[in-house]
């Protein structure tokens, strides 16, 4: 993979990436006001396929961005972490598919850019995104995976295999949320309280990264929040909360996958100290620590994200 380094641990591709275009309409019109162009350039790829499922008669308009060319090799699939879109990738994407990796970058179900409006109440469930995931991986991308999981991405990704293992070849785990016990007593809380994860947002994001907040610290809350205007966002939130979300602990050291794990050293949002549990209960894991990076490396240190990414999906060893 080509990359040249710049302040801050960003890194350009030497890549056709960043081009002309427009935005899809299905975006809300606040995408016209983000400045980063990597996230402007990757909105611009955004699309809806549609996918089939059990719980909905009509099929769901379900967000992506797809790869610009298949390939023989496993392809790669991003997934995302709680309440976000595949934007989290803005940086990550093209020096992946710079490197010659097949990479979809794909919204969970209930979050992202998705078109939720057809879909009945209270149906937003684990086993709901579940079997989105699947039914979108067999019209889709149809060979086993390897799957992408960043913080709470990583439940969804060890959820989905238990129920669907042929479908996936490896793990990417990202600063992996899965020792947490589903939403616990924030399924209990009144509507309305639920509803303050939107400002909560801002501080959110301040833990998230290693340093204090710089110029693109509005930015990149702006671009998280995105999806948070589309209409039917705060129905989902709560229907995901009021459902008890993931539970996946007992699962883990059931996994037989080969799996990465990346960790930022300077996490706030996920001790690190789960890093090495994580690392001993995974059977056949790798652990890849980044120095001065908190809980979002690929949006972080993308440079160095994309590097052990891609020497673990052609080292031997996995």
């Amino acid at each position: 993979m080509q990359v040249s380094a710049s302040l801050g641990g960003l890194f350009q591709p030497r890549s056709s990436f960043l081009g002309t275009g427009v935005f899809p309409d299905f975006l809300p019109r606040e995408v016209e006001k983000i400045r980063d162009p990597h996230a402007r350039e990757l909105a611009k790829r955004i699309q809806r396929l549609p996918v089939q499922v059990s719980f909905s008669e009509s099929s769901i308009l379900s967000s992506c961005v797809k790869p610009l060319q298949r390939s023989e090799s496993r392809p790669l699939v991003l997934l995302h972490g709680f309440d976000s879109s595949c934007l989290e990738w803005r940086y990550a994407y093209p020096l992946l598919e710079s490197s010659g990796l097949e990479t979809w970058a794909l919204d969970i179900l209930g979050w992202g850019f998705s078109d939720l409006e057809p879909l009945p109440s209270f149906s937003l469930t684990v086993a709901a995104k579940r079997e989105h995931l699947y039914q979108f991986w067999r019209l889709y991308i149809k060979k086993p995976m390897i799957l992408v999981g960043p913080s709470l991405g990583a439940a969804v990704a060890i959820d989905f295999a238990a129920h669907y293992p042929e479908a996936v070849s490896k793990f990417i785990f990202i600063g992996a949320s899965v020792y947490a016990e589903g939403t616990g007593d924030l399924a209990k809380l009144p509507e309305p309280l639920l509803m303050l994860g939107k400002p909560l947002r801002y501080y959110a994001n301040y833990l998230a990264y290693s340093g204090p907040p710089t110029l693109s610290f509005v930015d990149w809350t702006n671009i998280g929040r995105l999806h948070c205007l589309l209409p039917w966002w705060e129905d989902a939130t709560v229907d995901f909360m009021a459902s008890g979300g993931y539970k996946v602990s007992s699962q883990i050291e059931k996994v037989k996958k080969k799996a990465l794990i990346i960790w930022g050293k300077e996490d706030r949002i996920i001790n690190t100290n789960l890093a090495l549990r994580l690392h001993r209960d995974l059977q056949d894991s790798i652990l890849h620590q980044i120095p001065d990076c908190g809980h979002l490396p690929h949006v972080e240190k993308p440079g160095i994200t994309a590097q052990t990414i891609l020497k673990f999906v052609q080292s031997d060893l996995c």
